[in-house]
């Protein structure tokens, strides 16, 4: 399974043969069909005689391998770009696509500030400047045919990862030497001035990130007296140490010695005993808090401690470093509900506070001893089967980072703390996929990558810009990625242990939706579909198809062909996972209820019980079906319209008072608004229709003076439209991923406001590199309402996007001045 899979490595590279390239010769063979034998040549001198050009291209505008937090945390992602560029070069024998060629030759004049200027390069017109995007995008594109990127941002994430290395032996397999000094260093230059570090790279400090940030740090490494190591301890006393830190980061201290579980509150796993039909069962939660609080229940019932904790002398000074008073008289039971005011972004509610001690009770009172050993054992043993089922189900990726490190230290537990257990060291091999590298060093990421979400826009941006056929090779291995991508679909996914969950009865034991025929966020391996990312992949191929070149190479048999069956499977998952609502979630149908939230254990995080219909997977899922339907009008006909309208309906009914969606998924209100009108559009909403002009109204209202639009994620943390745009790390409060949102929704909706639609585009032109990118700015993704995400790919899919749908609609009108 090497499709798609992301994996830093401090092996020498290996030199090819100029016959050998990738899987199954598939770049190779693409590039016999579609490239002239004497522009195929190969070189591996390119690296020494272009590295000046390499870092240029790659440093996203910025110095190269120049990282300032204090003027924008967010990495450009230079390595793995410069990466990629010296392999495109190495292909092409030193030749930059001819859109870019002329950055080869030419030398550009000094303005008389020093500063370098290419006017008479510039594009002249709107499609120049989206061909140009896509051709500086194309020297990124991975030779299985994806698109990769840094997908970090949290805090809390490494941290996790770290305390599963320390309490399983610091197995060097899973976290090298040299990976720790990366990580230490992506740990040190994230710090902020006060000594903290936030929840994310742009938030705030929190004792939330400070305090897991701070145990990982020691654990790697540090020194206790070095400056900043001090200023972390600092912050962490002076808010009243380690037990005002919330839930989640006081469990990796419980795991690691370093707080005792009475200061936990209770995760038990007998709770997977309850009947189906109970109320509030876990099976019924949203898939990434049940996977999380799953591994929980078991380390937490297992009362799981790292074995050496009370002879290691680092644990020690720990329990001195982290509090505010001796570590030995800390009455624990009295600190299970504090919480610091700045991580209380949930608070938990009052019947939620009365369950906990409730349960406090049943754990400690010898009372409920007897009954409760007995659940405990056999809640114990569901909890380890139900988590190794998800690892055969993800091949030991599992479905994120939180509930990968927390699985991979129970299933050490499970071997008796054999790090040669077979389950132990798949997961320890896994690891990797994780983790990525830039500029400020090694992180663990959200997800194993957004290989899928990334590439499936990525290709309707090309498509949109009718440069499919102009791009033949980057087309191909799309359709090539995108046909491995499908889960459950290919010989080779049929052939792993995870099929054999695709059962009805092994979803119905361990509460999975049907997955096969979906596309996920990142690879098939991962084994999780998702609505929107099925939608975006399904309409990936369905564009693919009006590509002449594609389908020529699909019939010689270069490409392998995607049967209709398999399309009609991806139908299937869209359809099943409609709500009643008339809308889509993320993994699975909304399995619980509102209340549920009542019941939010995590203080950090908002809207994570449930499985809650949004937005984006809404339209992301119906425009699918459009789609689909114009290519197949007799496939299941009647359901598909019917869940189309309903669809629309849902949209409509979740369009706030001014006009506008809450984009739940990315920051926040433009991208929320370009779902909104493209899902109705497409659904056969008149651009006239009331709704339409609400939010077209409310976009303009919010274009700014330089042409652009901006949001941070504030936005998302406070539900308005932040006031100051991207004040911090925008360009005069915009960016160009906003802007690229509001054209491409203003568009959709075929605004008459063309003055606006010009001021955006020039906007997205005047912020075009040279060489076809954009510059990195803030941060664009958010999840769980107050944590912001990394998508470095967005900052070159969504500008080529939206300048492609601008030219298509509006003409040659936008290029006059």
């Amino acid at each position: 399974e090497p499709f798609g899979r992301q994996i830093w490595t401090l092996e020498a590279k290996q030199c090819r043969n100029a016959n050998e390239d990738t899987e199954d010769g598939l770049e190779g063979n693409l590039r016999k069909e579609f490239i002239n034998a004497s522009e195929n040549s190969r070189t591996s001198q390119i690296e020494a005689d272009y590295s000046d050009l390499i870092q240029e291209l790659a440093s996203g505008g910025r110095s190269p391998l120049a990282f300032d937090p204090s003027k924008n945390p967010n990495s450009c992602d230079q390595l793995f770009r410069a990466q990629m560029i010296l392999s495109y070069l190495e292909r092409n024998g030193g030749k930059l696509p001819k859109d870019i060629a002329y950055l080869q030759n030419h030398k550009q004049k000094s303005d008389d500030k020093g500063q370098t200027t290419s006017d008479s390069n510039a594009p002249k017109t709107v499609i120049e400047a989206a061909k140009r995007g896509i051709a500086f995008y194309s020297l990124l594109q991975t030779p299985d045919g994806h698109w990769a990127g840094d997908y970090g941002g949290p805090h809390f994430l490494l941290p996790g990862l770290v305390v599963a290395w320390y309490v399983m032996g610091c197995p060097s397999v899973m976290i090298s030497p040299p990976q720790q000094a990366l990580m230490l260093h992506y740990l040190k230059v994230h710090q902020q001035e006060d000594g903290g570090w936030g929840t994310h790279i742009e938030s705030p400090s929190t004792m939330f990130g400070t305090v897991i940030c701070y145990l990982a740090v020691r654990l790697l490494g540090a020194k206790h007296d070095e400056d900043w190591i001090v200023k972390g301890r600092d912050f962490i006393q002076k808010e009243g140490g380690a037990v005002m830190t919330s839930s989640w980061a006081k469990f990796w201290l419980c795991l690691v010695g370093c707080m005792e579980w009475t200061g936990h509150n209770s995760v038990p796993p007998e709770m997977w005993l309850l009947p189906n039909w109970f109320p509030f069962h876990p099976g019924r939660l949203w898939c990434h808090c049940r996977m999380v609080y799953l591994p929980m229940g078991y380390l937490y019932g297992s009362r799981f401690v790292y074995s050496n904790a009370e002879s290691d002398p680092l644990i020690a000074k720990l329990r001195e470093e982290l509090y505010c008073q001796a570590y030995e008289s800390i009455d624990w039971d009295k600190t299970r509900h504090l919480v610091a005011p700045m991580d209380n972004y949930s608070p938990i509610p009052t019947f939620m506070k009365f369950a906990q001690n409730c349960l406090s009770i049943y754990e400690n009172w010898t009372f409920f001893r007897p009954i409760k050993n007995a659940m405990r054992k056999a809640g114990l043993e569901f909890c380890l089967e139900y988590m190794r089922a998800e690892d055969l189900q993800t091949n030991y990726i599992d479905i994120g980072p939180v509930n990968k490190a927390l699985n991979m230290v129970s299933a050490f537990h499970a071997a008796n703390h054999d790090i040669n257990d077979v389950a132990v060291r798949s997961h320890m091999m896994r690891v990797p996929d994780y983790l990525w590298i830039a500029e400020d060093g090694m992180k663990m990421q959200g997800y194993n990558g957004s290989q899928c979400w990334d590439t499936s826009f990525a290709i309707q941006a090309v498509w949109e810009c009718g440069m499919l056929d102009k791009f033949p090779l980057l087309s191909s291995k799309v359709w090539a990625y995108l046909e491995r991508c499908q889960i459950l679909t290919t010989e080779t996914s049929r052939s792993s242990p995870a099929f054999k969950y695709e059962s009805c009865d092994n979803r119905d034991k361990f509460y999975r939706h049907v997955s096969k025929g979906g596309w996920p966020f990142s690879t098939s391996a991962h084994g999780w579909p998702i609505s929107d990312c099925t939608g975006e992949g399904l309409k990936g191929v369905l564009a693919l198809m009006d590509s002449p070149i594609v389908m020529k190479a699909v019939k010689k048999g270069i490409l392998k062909n995607i049967e209709p069956s398999r399309l009609y499977d991806a139908v299937n998952v869209i359809l099943t996972l409609q709500n009643e609502d008339g809308g889509w979630a993320t993994y699975e149908n909304n399995r619980g209820f509102g209340w549920y939230e009542e019941l939010n254990p995590s203080e950090v995080f908002g809207d994570i019980m449930i499985d809650y219909s949004y937005v984006e997977c809404s339209m992301a899922s119906m425009t699918a079906l459009v789609e689909f339907h114009e290519k197949f009008p007799n496939h299941r006909t009647r359901e598909i319209k019917f869940a189309i309208h309903r669809g629309k309906e849902f949209m409509k009914s979740i369009q706030r008072e001014d006009g506008s969606w809450y984009g739940s998924w990315a920051c926040c209100f433009c991208y929320g608004c370009w779902f909104g009108i493209e899902g109705l559009i497409k659904a056969g909403e008149s651009p006239s229709s009331p709704a339409i002009q609400k939010c077209c109204e409310f976009l303009l209202s919010h274009q700014r003076e330089n042409g652009g639009w901006g949001e941070d994620f504030t936005s998302c943390y406070d539900k308005d439209y932040a006031a100051h745009g991207m004040q911090s790390y925008g360009d005069g409060g915009s960016g160009v991923v906003n802007t690229a949102w509001a054209l491409m929704a203003l568009s959709a909706a075929k605004c008459k406001d063309v003055e606006a639609i010009k001021r955006g585009v020039k906007y997205l032109m005047k912020r075009q590199l040279d060489c076809g990118d954009w510059p990195q700015e803030g941060i664009s993704g958010v999840f769980n309402r107050a944590c912001g995400i990394t998508y470095t790919a967005y900052r070159n899919v969504f500008p080529i996007w939206a300048l492609g749908r601008c030219a298509a609609t509006y003409g040659c009108v936008l290029d006059r001045d």
